[in-house]
C-alpha cells in the first residue's frame, strides 16, 4: 500500500472527477460523463464553450469540451478562409465531418481520445 504510484492515483482521481462526485461516472450537469462528453462535440465549438462554462467537476467532460472548442473553432476559421476554393473547401469540410464523428463516438465510449496537438493542449489547460 505504501508503494502506490501517486501519478496513477492522480490520473484516476482526475478522470473520475477528482473524487468529489457522489456518484461515479457523473458530471456536475447530472449527465453521465460519456453522454456529456458527446454533447461537447454535438454542435462543434458552440457546445464545447457551453460545457466549459457549465461543467465544474468532471475532468473528462472538461477535456472534451476544451478539445471540441479548440478543434472546431480552428476548423471553422480554416473553412472561412479557404472555403471559397472549390476542391480544398470540400476536402476540409469532409475531414471535419469525419473527425467530428470519430470524436463523438470516442467520447460516447468513455475514451479520452487526444488529437495530436490539440489534445495535449486541452489536457494541459484542464489540469490547471
Amino acid at each position: 500500500m505504501l508503494f502506490i504510484d501517486p501519478l496513477v492515483r492522480l490520473k484516476r482521481d482526475f478522470w473520475e472527477g477528482e473524487g468529489t462526485m457522489g456518484e461515479k461516472g457523473r458530471s456536475s450537469t447530472g449527465l453521465d460523463k460519456n453522454v456529456a462528453g458527446i454533447f461537447c462535440y454535438l454542435l462543434g465549438f458552440i457546445t464545447g464553450i457551453v460545457f466549459l462554462v457549465v461543467e465544474k467537476e468532471s475532468g473528462f467532460v472538461k477535456f472534451h469540451a476544451r478539445q471540441s472548442t479548440i478543434t472546431f473553432l480552428g476548423l471553422f476559421v480554416v473553412i472561412l478562409v479557404i472555403g471559397w476554393i472549390p476542391v480544398l473547401g470540400i476536402l476540409v469540410f469532409i475531414f471535419s465531418l469525419i473527425l467530428w464523428l470519430i470524436l463523438m463516438v470516442k467520447a460516447l465510449r468513455g475514451e479520452k481520445y487526444m488529437l495530436p496537438i490539440v489534445g495535449r493542449l486541452a489536457e494541459e489547460k484542464t489540469r490547471q
